[in-house]
């Protein structure tokens, strides 16, 4: 019983854990010190700019391009334009939104440069597009950028003269094909004196900000964000994922240049993405605050920095629950796992070979059934037909839930039974080892997630002996499932409507670092457990697949665009 009572507390602890790094930051009001970010100052821009939608050519736009202008020259910014016409992809796709067959339109850039001390430095640009879909007004997506981007600019100047030129570029007709960012890169003459540029996005309404994308080799550029950062969000295993999806931001053609990059986003509340309902009354305002905040710490260092972070190799980068950046070369991976590795061979001396193969056994039924019984789920709450991926989107917060029923009723179906002994936990370790050998290998910045669970679970197994044992399990326990429970979470944002089975491998490494605590179940008890959770989990996905359309389903959703 009173290793009962250690693992509920721990999975408390993990469980806070998870909400604070999950939870963006407070939000600062307008008296807020002038230097300093505040979302209640920038959702005066949002108000205005997302007044209603403004799509590239629409009467709406232009008049969204004369408020920024003017808040630019406000700002003491030279503030310029620059025009280009929409290509044939870009105005179909306008055209089906519309359901008209218009000429291609004219974008316009606005361009607002806020002058350093030194003008033959390379400078520092913002950017952001001012453009919405049809039909929604975009607080979010990207107004929040602009917004972000003015506030940055107003906070900068009030703490005096920067060394470097910082640019605003507010970018047009992103939504029909990044062809405004295509047109300043390829063409502007600004574009051959910046040397670092911080891209802003969203996809929904709310959610922590994270830093999702850099440029290629970027260790002094990771460097410099973890060096100046105060309230970090970052993943490499974001920037990995990221890279093998068929997405594109404004960004896109910026990687392809010289160019030192940094790109921000934030996917919570994701019913609202291209939402009619994306308004700034819906908008989460820590979600500004938090992507403001580290925009202007990073801003602020690049600014008054002796030179632009330069090309080096890659580096592991990843938030502390949103309290530090940590970062390390990809090689130390390898010596980690042989931290882990060793502990883990010490742990299995003199260990029952029956156990330590059940270990290993359970923990590969755990990944498979669990992640066959989740993917089985979100079938069912699919339904037959091509679901709507707006309405998927609206429909997550439901889908977690989904997964994290079927996901426990697997975890005590498979180690409801198990042992926590040290042969067994040890056992159970072992398939982690081999799967975190080979994203080494293959993924080396998207491996921490399965490095570090193996180097501290091989370590504590190690030192773990007589009264200290439960103590040091239950803090690695509550560390590595703390930080499991946030990235699962992550996961059903990024993929959950289409691939829910993900949540399977953080479930797993989570599960193999709370078994050295388990109390086996009576098989009563567990039976009765796995039933009741895996049917309250097929209840939440025939909810999802039987509840009417969502009304935030964009409005050009029956276009198929």
């Amino acid at each position: 019983m009173r290793r009962a009572y250690i693992l509920l507390g721990v999975l408390l602890a993990a469980l806070l854990l998870a909400v604070f790094a999950t939870t963006p930051p407070g939000t600062r009001g307008a008296d807020s010190p002038a230097g300093e970010f505040s979302s209640a100052r920038a959702m005066l821009d949002v108000r205005q700019i997302a007044s209603s939608p403004h799509p590239t050519g629409s009467a709406e736009n232009a008049r969204v391009r004369g408020y920024i202008a003017g808040r630019m020259a406000m700002l003491g910014m030279e503030v310029s334009t620059q025009q280009g016409v929409v290509g044939l992809r870009g105005t179909a796709k306008l055209n089906r939104w519309t359901g008209r067959s218009d000429p291609p339109p004219v974008l316009t850039n606005v361009i607002g440069v806020l002058p350093g001390t030194d003008r033959s430095l390379p400078a520092v640009l913002l950017m952001a597009h001012h453009d919405t879909v049809w039909g929604s007004p975009g607080a979010a997506d990207d107004t929040t950028g602009i917004a972000v981007s003015l506030e940055v600019v107003r906070a900068l100047r009030e703490r005096g003269p920067q060394k470097r030129d910082l640019i605003v570029l507010a970018t047009d007709a992103e939504e029909l094909g990044l062809e405004g960012a295509k047109l300043f890169f390829a063409e502007h003459p600004l574009r051959q004196n910046v040397g670092t540029v911080i891209n802003m996005e969203a996809r929904g309404g709310g959610g922590r900000a994270t830093l999702f994308q850099t440029s290629a080799q970027n260790g002094d550029a990771v460097a410099l964000y973890a060096d100046a950062v105060a309230r970090p969000g970052a993943s490499s295993l974001s920037a990995y994922v990221y890279s093998v999806l068929p997405n594109d931001t404004d960004l896109t053609p910026v990687l392809a240049g010289p160019y030192t990059a940094y790109n921000f986003a934030f996917i919570g509340r994701s019913g609202l993405y291209h939402s009619p309902k994306a308004t700034p009354e819906r908008l989460d305002r820590g979600s500004v605050q938090d992507m403001g905040g580290q925009v202007l710490d990073l801003a602020a260092a690049l600014l008054a920095a002796m030179q632009m972070p330069g090309r080096a190799p890659d580096r592991v980068f990843f938030d502390l629950f949103g309290l530090t950046t940590i970062t390390y070369p990809v090689w130390l991976g390898w010596v980690m796992l042989a931290l882990g590795l060793g502990g883990c061979a010490a742990a299995l001396r003199g260990g029952a070979l029956r156990e330590i193969g059940g270990g290993a056994g359970r923990t590969v039924a755990l990944l498979l059934g669990s992640g066959a019984l989740i993917t089985a789920l979100n079938v069912v709450s699919m339904g037959t037909g091509k679901p709507d991926y707006y309405d998927r989107l609206a429909a997550i917060p439901r889908l977690e839930a989904m997964a994290l029923l079927g996901g426990i009723a697997a975890f005590i179906a498979v180690m409801g039974k198990g042992s926590g002994s040290r042969a067994a936990s040890s056992g159970a370790l072992l398939p982690l080892l081999l799967l975190a050998l080979a994203a080494q290998a293959i993924a080396p910045t998207a491996a921490y997630v399965l490095v570090l669970p193996v180097m501290l679970g091989g370590i504590a197994l190690a030192l773990a002996d007589g009264d200290r044992a439960v103590a040091i399990h239950g803090v690695v326990a509550a560390l590595v499932t703390g930080h499991m429970l946030a990235l699962g979470h992550q996961l059903m944002q990024g993929v959950g409507p289409t691939m829910a089975g993900a949540a399977a491998l953080p479930l797993t490494i989570a599960a193999v670092t709370v078994l050295p605590l388990w109390t086996p179940l009576p098989q009563r008890i567990a039976l009765r457990a796995v039933g009741a959770l895996a049917l309250a989990g097929l209840a939440v996905a025939l909810w999802v697949r039987l509840d009417a359309p969502a009304d935030t389903i964009a409005a050009y959703a029956d276009t198929k665009s």
